[in-house]
């Protein structure tokens, strides 16, 4: 089998492509097996390649969590889901029992699990996950925009609605955008009526933004956005910022906040470490808040917008899993606008 991996962490040049892996076989009886026709990069790969706290990996270790194909292959206790079916996969995994997942509330569960961070990726020609866990869809998407479009939409539909709770009264900030989860926060927020201004260091990144949709864009390599953002609202600052950067841009979103603002984040691409005013927090009642992937609930809500075609994924870039260290290239390049995608 097919495969983009890595041995061991590091550099880029930890990503190996292998042709001699054996095929996944089913772990339990509620799984199926998926005969993967593409999948797409998050930054959380990159992150894996690199190491995180607490990570552990078995050599050789499968990397990617989105993907869209063919099931080829169903357990015993297999239910509305059959061999032939073309499915989309959610790649978080609750344990099922926990009082999280009883809630509801997978990304919360104790034992949560992504494809290819904490269980075998979906960069392969094969991939085992539970039935409950992929969605089919109709054979007129393609299979590039369907493979691009799992993990950051549902992570941005989990930041915009279920966190955030984005309405139209709203006047919503996005850091960053280009990112893939950028990029589905503005359709997301835009589609629930919101005002939307985005940021960037590139000019061209902005005209594509505001082709989605956003309203207006900052270059923070021309202007203070913190500064910029007052001086456009009479000092009042936004509703709603996400900012999934982290260290170097925390400090302009936590300056463009207004009163009683809310900011959401799900990651910290530009590192981890951030500073807060305790002082300006609690005076000016600040709700920041994280969020991570989504629930099975929130899954089948956003693979609802998307089959509708309210809600998709632009695709930068494809590449065949041969040159999937190109691929990844791409991604740390930061120069893609929305996702760079692996074709089996």
């Amino acid at each position: 089998m097919r495969a983009l991996t890595i041995s061991e962490h590091g550099f880029l040049d930890r990503v190996t492509f292998r042709d001699d892996l054996p095929e996944p076989e089913l772990s339990d009886a509620g799984d199926v097996r998926i005969r993967v026709a593409a999948s797409s990069l998050n930054h959380l790969d990159l992150f894996v390649v690199s190491g995180l706290p607490g990570l552990k990996i078995t050599a050789p270790w499968i990397l990617g969590s989105d993907a869209v194909g063919i099931v080829d292959l169903v357990g015993p206790q297999v239910a509305g889901v059959k061999v032939g079916d073309r499915v989309v996969v959610n790649p978080g995994v609750g344990c099922g029992v926990c009082e999280y997942c009883k809630d509801g509330e997978q990304p919360l569960c104790i034992r949560f699990a992504v494809l290819g961070e904490h269980r075998a990726g979906s960069f392969a020609e094969k991939v085992v996950v539970p039935a409950t866990h992929v969605r089919t869809i109709p054979a007129s998407i393609p299979d590039d925009v369907a493979g691009a479009f799992p993990l950051s939409s549902l992570t941005a539909w989990r930041m915009m609605v279920t966190r955030a709770q984005v309405t139209e009264k709203d006047l919503v900030l996005i850091q960053g955008i280009g990112s893939p989860v950028a990029i589905a926060a503005l359709q997301i927020a835009k589609a629930r009526g919101a005002t939307v201004w985005v940021t960037s260091s590139s000019d061209e990144k902005l005209a594509r933004a505001r082709a989605l949709g956003a309203d207006d864009g900052l270059n923070y390599r021309k202007v203070d956005v913190a500064q910029e953002v007052r001086a456009r609202t009479k000092k009042r600052g936004v509703t709603v910022v996400v900012d999934n950067s982290g260290t170097e841009s925390w400090a302009s979103s936590l300056g463009a906040l207004g009163r009683r603002g809310r900011l959401v984040t799900c990651g910290g691409t530009t590192g981890p470490m951030v500073e807060t005013d305790v002082r300006r927090l609690f005076w000016n009642q600040w709700t920041i808040m994280g969020s991570t992937m989504s629930s099975e609930a929130e899954f089948h809500a956003v693979m609802d917008e998307f089959i509708a075609g309210r809600l998709t994924m632009p695709v930068d870039s494809v590449f065949p899993i041969e040159r999937g260290r190109e691929a990844f290239e791409r991604v740390a390049s930061g120069k893609h606008f929305g996702k760079v995608v692996i074709s089996l």
